[in-house]
């Protein structure tokens, strides 16, 4: 099963570039199938990783990020792939 676990944050206006670096920099301990950084107007950051698990296993996400860099706490999903059932 392919399961996709979705980070998303808005930094402080003006501090979109700096939220994007970091979490372009965040390692995380496993490597997921792949990894896509994403975007958005009014400074927001998405982050999508899949991996190769069961829908309740444990995986390793993105922290939060520093208070002084976002405006709100950091969303969070887990979805599941349909495609090819």
């Amino acid at each position: 099963m392919t399961v996709a676990l979705m980070w998303e944050a808005r930094a402080l206006d003006g501090r979109g570039a700096d939220l994007l670096a970091w979490a372009r920099k965040q390692e995380l301990d496993g490597q997921p199938l792949r990894r896509e950084t994403f975007r958005a107007p009014q400074d927001r950051v998405l982050v999508i990783t899949w991996w190769d698990a069961a829908y309740d296993a444990e995986l390793p996400e993105l922290p939060e990020p520093d208070g002084e860099l976002v405006s709100r706490a950091v969303h969070r999903w887990r979805f599941e792939s349909v495609d090819g059932d």
